[in-house]
């Protein structure tokens, strides 16, 4: 099947990559839609559209290693089990990926709040500052107050009629929550603004240098900037011309020859002091980074 990259919210029922359990029809449901998937036990890569509504995936039982990345990016890994929150806001198609660590069916419900309920959310959060209030994409988050909306509103989708006032209700209460927790109001400057600015960039970059050897976290990176990841990461780009992985293996590789050409160090030491914990797999991109394989480099200074 062939995957756009954009879809609505109706639309996105096609590319859940479960079977569809329960599934919200009808006018009860014209603020809010909603499905109850049940999932396989490993999900190969599997591409999501965007869709303009933010979507919540709240995972109902099982425990599963969730992967997840956006334009082929590397992958980033949650450890989800029930009560596990995603908060998506659109804007870019992604990819995600899994594995059952629990042997729990696992089940999850999609929700999507309609985008007339949630400006109305934003509204009487922000007042004036609404037009600059942006929903967070947040992963593999608990909410106590989230996880009681969603129950309330998984029982009556399995009911055989809903009630449109009930579900109206809780679309609303959600569109509230969501806007009280999990938005921010972007400034003009910020939102304008090219990239970043110079002493948060050095902020950033001395830090990824301090934490060669660590798993690139997109989050980490954001705080240390006090940005939202998905801004830091646009701002980051626009700065450098890199993105935040590629900058990684750039940083890496640059102390990579730099041991090789000081130090008396193994490859394989070598590769773990600059975060890689497989040698075949640090040789291999050494070489495609470089034309030459570590050894080589090392012969050659």
């Amino acid at each position: 099947m062939s995957i756009p990259e954009t879809t609505s919210a109706e639309g996105f029922e096609r590319f859940v990559g479960g079977k569809i359990l329960f599934a919200s029809r009808g006018e009860a449901w014209r603020d809010l839609k909603a499905w109850i998937v049940a999932l396989p036990s490993e999900g190969n890569t599997l591409p999501l559209p965007s869709v303009s509504e933010p979507f919540l995936a709240w995972t109902m039982s099982g425990e599963v290693d969730f992967l997840e990345r956006e334009y082929k990016r590397p992958w980033i890994t949650n450890r989800i089990k029930r009560g596990s929150f995603f908060l998506t806001t659109g804007g870019a198609p992604y990819d995600v990926r899994w594995k059952a660590v629990s042997p729990e069916p696992f089940q999850a419900m999609y929700v999507f709040v309609e985008l007339p309920v949630l400006q109305r959310a934003l509204e009487e959060t922000f007042g004036a500052n609404a037009e600059k209030a942006q929903l967070r994409d947040i992963s593999a988050f608990t909410d106590d107050a989230l996880n009681a909306f969603m129950e309330r509103l998984r029982d009556e989708l399995m009911r055989e009629e809903a009630s449109q006032l009930f579900v109206s209700a809780i679309a609303h209460a959600i569109a509230i929550h969501i806007a009280r927790n999990y938005a921010e109001s972007i400034d003009d400057e910020r939102a304008l603004s090219p990239s970043l600015p110079g002493y948060k960039l050095k902020r950033v970059t001395d830090w990824m240098a301090q934490h060669i050897a660590e798993d690139l976290n997109l989050d980490q990176l954001a705080a240390q900037a006090g940005l939202s990841k998905f801004h830091f990461d646009r701002l980051f780009k626009r700065a450098l011309g890199l993105s935040p992985s590629r900058y990684q293996i750039d940083l890496r590789m640059n102390e990579a020859r730099r041991l090789l050409r000081e130090t008396r160090k193994s490859v394989l030491d070598v590769a773990l002091d600059v975060g890689y914990t497989n040698p075949s797999h640090f040789a291999k991109l050494f070489r495609r980074e470089n034309g030459l394989t570590p050894s080589e480099y090392r012969q050659q200074r």
